[in-house]
Formats: structure tokens, sequence, C-alpha cells
């Protein structure tokens, strides 16, 4: 309903394409700039707290938004500022909402899990807009906003009365916050599987961003409606998301997550093309049923392709990059669209959308979704604790990790080739500066090295190794000629460093 009373506010207030457009900018900014601190803080803070914190912070803002709106003291300026101000609290505890998926459902049915939570946000995406378009005439602008704040108290009641699973295990001390940020940056890097969903995501949400930012327009100045039209136009989408949710789990035993996507990319490129061509209520409102089903069917194949993609550990930090690019692409693609139709007209910057939707589905073929859905990222824990002679802090770094290989010369091709494979997983997992050395004095003897920030953050690498990842360690050590690989830790020493601890450690 707010969301729907801004667009239109906005419309009231100062109705140039761009300036429309920004209401749309305003709403996705905040997750392309917080979404990734958010996920850090997910990972090493407890989630339901978080999240508690989060929404009772969203209620405060919210309230203040309304009031201002109460007062009709909202200008053009202050209702971007506000929308982003509020928008933020949802961009810092939208990570922690995709993260606890899976702790309330098993991995069989995560699938399952995301299409529901999908449908449930398009449950108040078809009655929100209708009831705020309902709502606007007798009870005024300022009626949908209030409501939004006061909404959100249910939120925090049910996150106190939800109690998540405890983990069992000894944990590390968390990660500290600058840390964990460049640790998630760096695993994201380095998973293929999450990195052909965040490519995929781009192609589609770049264009699909075009009707959402002009939506607002098509309902005023084209179709000629009011707040009601515009309202019934959202809604059609959401109830089309809705409905199409029943059906995606056929579509999805049918077809790969690719073919769905590309299939539902050519939708909205159907859907974007027949909002350009609405001059009536009826073309608009099949355009907003097309756009709907088309958008369940796309952000539920690249929400779960993110999902199986990620272990436990940086759930938080991948999800984030996923919402950050998401909400990234949303961003540039409203103030893109805003600009070109304030340029060449409202009608050709949807078609220039919809054309280039299409020619985005060959160029990201290559980049494959849910890969990861068949791959155990479950721990491990299959490699040995290092051994030490004394206790050592956790501070001490940077550690420096080799291990030391005695191959037959006529497989190093082979090996180079599968050690470098396995050289994602180490930078994947926290390593650094990653590297192999051949000795010229002993045929077939390698160092593969790799440093990581610090002796506890080794430790958590440790930790981090994937039952997947001991199969990629077994394609590299089938060459190994006589004794197990050797494995030595070297930490970090300076001038005027404490002597180690007499204590024994591991």
């Amino acid at each position: 309903m707010s969301g729907l009373a801004s667009g239109w506010l906005m419309m009231s207030l100062d109705p140039n394409p761009f300036i429309v457009s920004m209401v749309q900018v305003a709403n996705t900014l905040p997750m392309f700039l917080f979404a990734i601190p958010a996920g850090a803080l997910v990972d090493i803070v407890d989630r339901r707290r978080f999240l508690i914190f989060g929404e009772c912070a969203i209620t405060i803002t919210g309230t203040a938004f309304a009031a201002l709106v109460w007062l009709q003291r909202i200008t053009p300026g202050s209702l971007l500022l506000f929308s982003f101000i509020v928008t933020v609290g949802s961009a810092v505890t939208a990570p922690a909402w995709q993260a606890v998926v899976s702790q309330l459902v098993p991995k069989a049915d995560l699938s399952g899990a995301v299409a529901a939570n999908s449908a449930g946000i398009n449950v108040s995406r078809t009655l929100g807009p209708a009831l705020g378009g309902a709502i606007i005439g007798p009870f005024g602008i300022a009626a949908p906003f209030w409501l939004d704040a006061f909404s959100n108290i249910g939120v925090i009641a049910g996150l106190l009365w939800w109690r998540p699973p405890k983990q069992s295990g000894a944990r590390l001390a968390p990660e500290p916050f600058g840390a964990a940020v460049r640790t998630g940056l760096r695993h994201a890097r380095y998973n293929t599987h999450l990195s052909a969903t965040l490519i995929r995501a781009i192609g589609f949400f770049v264009f699909a961003s075009a009707y959402w930012a002009l939506l607002p327009l098509v309902a005023r100045s084209q179709i000629t409606g009011g707040p009601t039209l515009y309202g019934i136009l959202l809604g059609a989408i959401g109830a089309s998301a809705v409905a199409a949710t029943f059906v995606l789990p056929r579509l999805r035993a049918r077809f790969r997550a690719d073919q769905l996507l590309a299939v539902a990319t050519l939708a909205t490129a159907a859907a974007t093309g027949l909002f350009a061509l609405a001059h009536d209520s009826v073309t608009g409102i099949a355009a907003s049923l097309i756009a709907g089903a088309s958008w369940i069917a796309a952000v539920s194949s690249l929400n779960i392709s993110a999902q199986v993609a990620l272990p436990e550990w940086v759930r938080g930090r991948g999800l984030a990059m996923y919402v950050t690019v998401m909400f990234g692409a949303l961003t540039i693609g409203s103030a893109i669209w805003g600009e070109i139709a304030a340029l060449v007209g409202l009608p050709a910057a949807l078609l220039i959308a919809a054309a280039g939707a299409v020619a985005a589905i060959p160029l990201t073929a290559r980049w494959k979704l849910q890969t990861g859905a068949n791959v155990d990222l479950s721990p491990s824990m299959h490699w040995p604790a290092p051994v030490t002679l004394h206790a050592i802090e956790n501070d001490r770094g940077p550690v420096l990790v080799m291990t030391e290989y005695h191959i037959d010369p006529k497989s190093r091709g082979p090996f180079l080739k599968a050690l470098a494979g396995y050289a994602r997983e180490r930078r994947r997992d926290g390593a650094y500066d990653w590297g192999v050395f051949e000795d010229p004095a002993v045929e077939g003897r390698f160092i593969e090295t790799f440093r990581t920030d610090s002796w506890i953050e080794h430790l958590r690498q440790h930790r981090r190794v994937t039952k997947a990842d001991s199969f990629a360690q077994d394609a590299v050590r089938r060459f190994q000629i006589g004794d197990e690989p050797k494995t030595t830790h070297l930490i970090g020493a300076q001038v005027g460093d404490a002597a180690p601890s007499s204590n024994a450690g591991i």
C-alpha cells in the first residue's frame, strides 16, 4: 500500500518521468548499498535479535514518514529521502530474512519454501495495492503510510514468538565485521555457482525494472486513470504471481531452471511491450497478469539458485550479494528507463526495454542456474587439526600454509590442472595469495602455498571445507607418490613479538 501511495503521491507532486522513476530508485538503492554489510552482520550475530531490532527501527521511521504525509509537509525531495530511509531498514534485514529460510525447512523442501515465501510476498502485492487505491479516496493519501507503519508490529510479534533451532558443536569467536565483509566478497567471487546466478540476475532485472519504474505513468498518462486503476494494475501483478506459484512445481519438474528463466524473460518482454501499447485498462490488466506470472517464475528460479549455491557459514553474506545485485540492477535500470522515457517518450522506453530483455537471453545463456543443487555443501571436517608446540593467539598472522607434493613428472599437466581447480576452493573459504611452485632441483616436487589473515581465520577455514571439497582434494592427491602430502603452517613474525606460550596447543 505504501509503495502505491509513494508512486501516486510523487505523480501529484511532480509528474516528470525521471522524478517519478526516482521513487523506484529510492526504494531499491538501499538494498544495493547496505545489503552486503548487513549480510556480514547476519553471519556473525544472532539472526533473530538482529531482525527484531531492524523491524523496530522500520516501525519508528515508517511512523515518522506517515506523520509528515498526514501533516502535508512532504515535497518531492523529502518524499524520496524518507522512501530511502524507510527502505534502509528493509535493506538491512533482507539478508537475514533470506538466511533464516534454511533454518525453517530441510534442504529437500527449500525450493517449496522459497516459492511459499514468494507467494506470501505476492499476496501482499495483490491485496496491498488494491486496498491502497481504495482507501486513498475516502481516507487520504496518508492512510496507507499509517497502516504500513503499524502493521509491522505483527512482524515483530512473530519474531518474538519464534525460537530458531540451536546450533550444535563448539563455535569459534565471531569474525570481525571488516574481515567478515572481505571474506564474503571473496567467497562470492570464487563461488562459481553463485557468480553464475548473479550474472543471470543482472540480465533479467535491468530490463524488468522498466515497467516497475514507469507503471505510475502508464496508469495516469497513457490509460488516464487514477490511483484506483494504478492499484488494480499492481494488484493484478500480485494476483498473477500468487496464481503462478501453484503452477511452478509442475513447471520446475518439466523444465530446467535455465529454460524456465528464459520463458519468464520472454513473457516479461511481452508484458513490457503491452504496457508500451496500453491505452485502455483491459490491455493494462492483461500486461500486468503476464508480468506477475513471469516475475515470480524468474525470481523464484534465481532465488533458489542462490540458496543452493551457499554453505551455511556464509549464507547471509552470499544472499546479501544476490540481494545487492538484484536491487542494484533494479535501481540502475529504473534510473535508466526514467531518463530514456523523458528523452524519447514512455512507449519507446518500454519497447527498448522489452527488446533488451529478449537480447539478454542468448547473451547470458552460458551461465547456468542451480548448478549447486546436487553439491553437498555440508562441513566435511576432514582437514586434520594443525599441530603446534605452543598455544597460538587467535589474532596472530598472517598465516602461510604450504603443502608439499611429489608426483610422477609425466602427470605434471593434469596435476596442475586439478590443483588450479582446488585453488578456487581455498580462496572461496578465506585464503588469499594462492600459488604453486616447482622445485627445479627435484623432479616432480611441487609446493602449494596460500595465506590467511590470522590464525583463527585459518581455523575457520578448517570448518568451512565441504564434503564436495573433499572430492576435489582427492582429485589432487591421487597424483601423490609415496606418503601423504606434507602440510606446514608458518605464522608471520616480527621483531618485538612476544615469545609463544609454553602451554601446548593444537
